[in-house]
């Protein structure tokens, strides 16, 4: 009660010199002279001072009787153990092996296309054909002499079995049968490299070149056939997640053409490091997701490369760093009836990232109250008000 008349006191008087300081600066320039006003504004310069000097005193009054108002305000949130899931993101592109262009072995005519764009086809059935120049007619006549040949073999060899004509004569019968096989043979060869069959089953994607034109060897691209069952998404990974990254590994794949997420696995880990971008390469299988998901479509792969069970994860926003690089927040202790309580600052160890979330290794524990809002404004030691 001292205090508030004392200040009541100090006000009023301040007041009043201010009044009166007005009367006689009016008097002094109504007079005229230069001296005068100069000694008087000397004067008033120092009542000025005077007047500073007791503002201060009554603000720090006001400071000692107001002391809950000067709290700063704050709000907090409860460190708790969370499941914390960190992923690699990546880049990635659909694959399959089972994704070619067929070209024809023998050079000639295409003569018919026997499938179309879209169709299903089972592996070994004939797509197409390529004339064959004559090879049909020249395998037709050399089936007839290696009949002729083998019915002359078997007559010999009924022969040499009785000890009858020379060895010379059955080992010419056999040689020209055996030659007359090979020949068949090879033209057999030749003839099944005039027809194109499918390497597996899948789908026609694409029905290239015309049925009429003339097909080259390792030019003319005939048939695009496609098998959507065996798909994957190729993807190169830093060599420093090489521990992490292991066969069998969740992986969450994000399609944003579909607007699609499936979760699937790691199937393969390459074992070879590129030495231009020090990475290796994942495959992680996909299914055909009914077709939609088709090859060279663009993925982003998150792969789960760390798992902590009872992780404490703080927003990234309320950390701040010291001049030595140490990395500190605020916690409170102590809060009372009124939610007053007092500021601690406490050097932490962050882990990875999600997002807005750090993960804390050290300096905060299960249970304690951090400061989140208002963190900027605190200081070690300080008494808060917190407002949550």
């Amino acid at each position: 009660m001292k205090k508030i008349l004392t200040i009541l006191s100090i006000s009023l008087l301040i007041i009043s010199c201010g009044q009166n300081s007005a009367k006689s600066i009016d008097k002094v320039i109504e007079g005229g002279d230069l001296a005068a006003i100069r000694a008087k504004r000397t004067e008033v310069v120092a009542e000025q001072q005077a007047v500073a000097d007791k503002l201060k005193q009554l603000d720090e009054a006001i400071s000692a009787l107001d002391s809950v108002k000067k709290l700063p305000l704050v709000t907090t949130i409860m460190a708790k153990d969370t499941l914390f899931n960190h992923y690699l993101e990546l880049q990635g592109n659909v694959e399959t092996k089972k994704n070619i262009v067929l070209y024809p072995e023998m050079s000639g005519i295409l003569t018919r296309v026997y499938v179309k764009k879209g169709q299903k086809v089972s592996r070994g059935q004939i797509l197409a054909r390529i004339d064959d120049g004559g090879l049909s007619q020249q395998l037709s006549q050399i089936e007839v002499q290696t009949q002729l040949a083998k019915t002359t073999f078997d007559r010999q060899k009924r022969l040499w079995d009785q000890k009858i004509g020379s060895e010379i004569q059955y080992l010419e019968a056999k040689t020209n049968y055996e030659a007359q096989q090979n020949a068949v043979n090879q033209i057999k060869r030749q003839l099944a490299k005039t027809t194109v069959n499918a390497p597996f089953s899948g789908v026609i994607d694409d029905v290239i070149t015309e049925q009429g034109s003339v097909a080259v060897p390792g030019q003319t691209a005939l048939i695009r056939i496609v098998n959507l069952d065996d798909m994957y998404i190729e993807t190169e990974v830093p060599e420093r997640y090489i521990p992490n990254i292991t066969k069998g590994k969740n992986v969450e794949v994000y399609f944003p053409v579909l607007g699609k997420t499936i979760t699937t696995k790691i199937r393969q880990v390459g074992n070879y490091i590129n030495p231009n971008n020090r990475s290796f390469m994942v495959e992680v299988g996909i299914p055909s997701n009914g077709g939609t998901v088709k090859p060279n479509l663009t993925a982003k792969v998150k792969i789960n490369d760390y798992t902590n069970e009872k992780a404490i994860l703080i927003p990234q926003s309320i950390i701040s760093e010291n001049a030595e690089g140490d990395q500190y927040t605020y916690v409170t202790s102590g809060k009372d009836a009124q939610n007053i309580a007092q500021a601690r600052r406490v050097i932490i160890k962050t882990g990875k990232t999600q997002g807005d979330l750090i993960e804390i290794i050290e300096g905060i524990n299960n249970g304690d109250a951090i400061i989140s809002e208002g963190a900027r404004s605190v200081k070690d030691g300080q008494k808060v008000k917190i407002l949550n």
